[in-house]
């Protein structure tokens, strides 16, 4: 990657030096398809020859399985709520993040602080204490946000696995019909989303389209930062 460098005051026994892999983020609302395009760029960039690492949201051995308990109680404040997601990402940046950097790997994150921020912002939580929190984060390389309208997300998440209680934002609107409550929430994080998209210059990527041409484009955009193919590998899935 260039120079690495952190979003913020960073962690300061972690030099970002030899850094010679690239960290591509995909952002977007849960249901949008975001682990279906990953698995996805993962095949594309290992038949080429590219190593490749993947991490996500919650997935600290650390706190996983905390943040998992704390969620099924629907009690969490907005305070426990961040530094709990604060230190699962901690975790995983100085575990496998930069280590897989260092061994020049290409680190695919399903979703980054981006998230965080924006959650925190529809919930009220004061943005120069989470940008503080999440300040030891490394700037990726390339943040693509999967971008989708919240009717259309409500009807693939109803499909799917239907409404979550905390995607529902029903922890800020106790009572309400889940299905006004999800929209109402996910638009509000939209609006939150493209002002990050504006601030940080993600690549918004139009996910109300098929699987493969999502793909397409996404492959496109990667091949640009990592210098890969983007026809090379595995055909495009044509799933719709």
């Amino acid at each position: 990657m260039a120079k690495a460098e952190y979003l913020g005051r960073g962690l300061p026994y972690v030099p970002l030096t030899d850094m010679s892999g690239h960290l591509i983020v995909i952002e977007g609302s849960d249901g949008v398809g975001r682990s279906t395009q990953i698995a996805h760029l993962r095949q594309w960039l290992e038949v080429q020859g590219f190593g490749v690492v993947e991490t996500g949201w919650t997935r600290s051995q650390l706190v996983s399985r905390t943040i998992d308990l704390a969620k099924q109680g629907h009690a969490m404040n907005p305070l426990t709520f961040n530094l709990l997601y604060a230190t699962d990402f901690a975790d995983r940046l100085e575990k496998e993040i930069i280590p897989s950097l260092k061994s020049g790997f290409i680190v695919l994150a399903d979703r980054y602080i981006y998230t965080a921020i924006a959650r925190a912002e529809v919930r009220g939580v004061d943005m120069t204490w989470i940008r503080d929190l999440f300040g030891f984060a490394i700037q990726p390389d390339l943040v693509m946000y999967m971008k989708i309208g919240a009717e259309a997300l409500a009807r693939r998440v109803i499909r799917s696995h239907g409404l979550d209680y905390w995607e529902a934002g029903l922890d800020h609107s106790p009572g309400s019909d889940p299905y006004d409550s999800f929209l109402k929430y996910q638009r509000r994080l939209l609006r939150e989303f493209n002002k990050l998209a504006d601030e940080y210059g993600f690549e918004v990527i139009n996910a109300a389209r098929s699987v493969g041409a999502i793909q397409r484009e996404l492959r496109r955009r990667v091949a640009q930062v990592i210098g890969a193919d983007p026809e090379a590998g595995p055909p495009i899935p044509r799933s719709h």
